[in-house]
């Protein structure tokens, strides 16, 4: 019997047929089937290497080919043998045919890597300056710069791994950087920190079940390279938007450089009962525009894999903003993606996805199709339709904008979420119905189709922009360390700097921004939706006002874990709000409010009110000058029934909003039931007022500037 990780180092003799399904390079206890498609190719060579990846030893030309796929199976190959395809055809960029053997290439299926991209001129397919790349075919040998395939045995032990199946409306995301969220935690090994054993160690753990985090969202782990104008920079591809491979966990975040430990961590995590969601960027890939390195699936079947331009195939139809757009239009191409999200929830037990620039996939014909081929496929996948998915609803073309207009079974990050509630909390005028809308789970995007509250994943923050300690400390962005002259990111930020730009040691300001950093999370994690938190918002992270750190890989972007009392409090703070959340399920309702009258009395499920304590009416909603809101939640009659089939019944609770410079009175509201009392003001340190004060029906609480109030009682008998 073979041993199953010996790397045989003689040549391979024995070539047989093989088949051609599944794809990429599979290990089947005896031998290893390679199948690659490419339905242009005039002659495709499985090219095998040395163990290291330096040397390549052996051409074997894949003489099968079924249905537009190319395949063999080598009887003498075992787990561990490196890798690569030449692929050859015409080299016709005018009519979208890039074929060039020289180039070694990516398979698009390849499991594991072994090395990295170096780079170098030898990776085009044409010779680079020339001004015309159909006229310049390049014969340079590019194998001695490419990472190489490897591979897999994908056998481990799971044991009782099961997905803790949060459901969504009891779901809290953190967003997070496998890379940044160690690289200075103290508690972490120095061998283990900036990779996925560093995520699974106790320290890690404790944090997020301190925090009350129930999902982590993990920024990519596709295996992904740094741009060549980066690299020349000095500086690197932080984010990871930029796929290589579409199988492969990232190897730069493993301690051991093995698959499995990307395994071990998801297993851990889930022990904690922490569900794993991956960042995927299916809309397009690492080899950029038409002057663009041929890494792969430009070099094995450009035609197939991208949405060319129809009048000038040479060029590629870009909705992405990196030179390409992933034609999923093609069976293949969708195949490619549908493959890789099962393979990554069947084999590596992820719990769902966050799919960047989403529209991109609907895209049929140019337009956006959010019923489209992709999205039917998705729905009626026995494996997919059970996890979660997450949708960035937008790309960059004509029309990608379609926040609320995903189908049924997705959520969506809400960016009219974390507009609305910034512009509200800066102050800004006329802001008191998008507020309100946005806090009560957006039912005019969602609810017209179908959706539920969860369907609105709401964000205050994300690795994108400003980190929330930026917000409120910073009007402008300041990108110049990204070495684009202070160009690059957005700048509609809807910051406000609390007075003075950037660090400050004034103690009145300090104070205010902490504040503002209170009001900003107490609002978030107790709006209707799922919440997502920032990874490092808690320990006060600033990128020093950076809104576009996606190069950084360095004490910009990583977490500092020195501890100090202001993060200690804040930290206690948040774990306070996500403990509200998970107790009360006024706070995460299943369906939208109705406000309408409970068992036919006069008190709402839902009411706003005025600081004079009396319901808002119709026309006072359009007033420019309105600010301070209050909010009214009824206890009485809701019920939530938990995963096993239990009941609970929740209290009454008021929250007080007064984003205004100028402290005001806030009536309590004639309302039957018993006196109110506080829970937390965040115009207070730590933001725990005196539980003994009572508040009755007519009382005035004193609202401080920029504040905001948490006031609960036993819900109030039905009238």
């Amino acid at each position: 019997m073979p041993t199953a990780m010996n790397t045989e180092p003689h040549r391979i003799t024995a070539v047989w047929p093989g088949r051609p399904y599944p794809r990429g390079a599979t290990w089947d206890g005896e031998g290893v089937n390679f199948a690659l498609f490419s339905d242009s190719a005039e002659k495709v060579e499985l090219c095998l290497f040395d163990e290291t990846g330096r040397r390549e030893r052996q051409r074997i030309e894949l003489r099968e080919r079924t249905d537009a796929v190319w395949h063999c199976y080598l009887p003498e190959a075992r787990p561990g043998l490196v890798y690569g395809y030449r692929v050859h055809g015409p080299y016709k960029p005018e009519e979208g045919l890039r074929f060039n053997p020289n180039k070694l290439l990516a398979d698009p299926y390849a499991r594991d890597f072994i090395g990295g991209l170096r780079w170098s001129d030898a990776l085009y397919g044409y010779t680079v300056g020339h001004k015309r790349e159909d006229l310049a075919f390049d014969r340079r040998d590019s194998a001695a710069f490419m990472p190489k395939c490897r591979v897999l045995e994908t056998a481990f032990t799971w044991g009782d791994d099961r997905r803790p199946d949060i459901p969504w409306h009891e779901t809290v995301i953190y967003e997070m950087h496998v890379r940044g969220f160690t690289m200075r935690h103290p508690e972490v090994p120095q061998p283990l920190r900036g990779t996925y054993a560093g995520l699974a160690t106790a320290p890690v753990l404790e944090h997020l079940k301190h925090l009350g985090v129930t999902t982590v969202e993990l920024l990519p782990v596709h295996a992904f390279i740094d741009d060549r104008n980066l690299v020349e920079k000095g500086l690197r591809n932080y984010w990871g938007y930029n796929t290589l491979g579409f199988f492969a966990p990232e190897n730069r975040y493993s301690a051991s450089g093995k698959v499995k430990e990307f395994k071990t961590m998801v297993k851990t995590l889930h022990s904690a009962g922490i569900e794993v969601i991956i960042d995927v960027v299916y809309n397009h890939s690492c080899e950029g525009n038409h002057l663009g390195p041929t890494l792969s699936l430009r070099g094995v079947d450009n035609a197939a894999y991208y949405v060319l331009e129809s009048a000038n195939p040479r060029h590629y139809t870009d909705f992405t903003g990196c030179g390409n757009t992933i034609n999923l239009e093609h069976p293949r191409a969708l195949q490619l993606v549908m493959d890789s999200l099962r393979y990554w929830a069947e084999e590596m037990h992820v719990d769902g996805f966050r799919f960047d620039l989403a529209s991109a996939l609907a895209r049929e014909g140019g337009a956006v199709q959010p019923l489209g081929a992709f999205f039917d496929v998705v729905r009626q996948d026995p494996v997919l339709n059970r996890v979660k998915l997450i949708a960035e609803p937008w790309d960059l073309g004509h029309g990608g904008y379609q926040v609320g207009n995903f189908p049924l079974g997705w959520a969506e990050w809400n960016d009219r979420y974390r507009d609305g509630m910034r512009a509200y909390w800066k102050g800004d005028g006329g802001q008191i119905g998008e507020f309100a809308r946005r806090f009560t789970g957006s039912a005019d995007l969602y609810g017209r189709s179908g959706r539920r509250p969860h369907a609105s994943i709401n964000f205050m923050t994300a690795h994108d922009g400003f980190t929330l300690a930026d917000v409120v400390a910073y009007n402008d962005k300041h990108n110049e360390a990204n070495g684009e002259d202070n160009r690059d990111g957005h700048n509609h930020n809807l910051s406000w700097n609390s007075g003075a730009e950037g660090p400050t040691e004034d103690p009145a300001i300090l104070a205010l921004r902490a504040r503002q950093r209170r009001n900003f999370v107490a609002t978030l994690i107790l709006s209707q939706g799922a919440p997502m938190l920032l990874a490092g918002d808690e320990l006060g992270r600033s990128q020093q006002g950076n809104n576009n750190a996606y190069c950084q890989d360095n004490e910009l972007n990583w977490l500092d874990w020195t501890p100090s009392q202001e993060k200690s409090d804040f930290i206690g703070f948040v774990a306070r709000l996500t403990a509200l959340r998970r107790a009360h399920p006024s706070f995460r309702r299943r369906d939208f409010f109705e406000g309408r009258p409970l068992h036919g009395g006069e008190v709402k499920d839902i009411q706003w009110l005025k600081p004079d304590g009396k319901e808002m009416s119709d026309e006072e909603w359009d007033h420019e000058s309105a600010r301070s809101l209050g909010v009214y939640f009824s206890g009485a009659g809701l019920t939530d029934v938990d995963r096993f089939g239990h009941t609970k019944s929740d209290d009454d609770f008021l929250l007080l909003f007064h984003p205004h410079h100028e402290a005001t009175a806030f009536v309590m509201p004639a309302m039957p039931g018993e006196a109110w009392r506080a829970l937390f003001d965040t115009a207070q340190e730590p933001a725990t007022p005196d539980a003994r004060k009572h508040y009755p029906a007519g009382e005035s609480y004193a609202l401080q500037a920029r504040s905001l109030v948490l006031l609960t009682r036993p819900a109030a008998a039905p009238a």
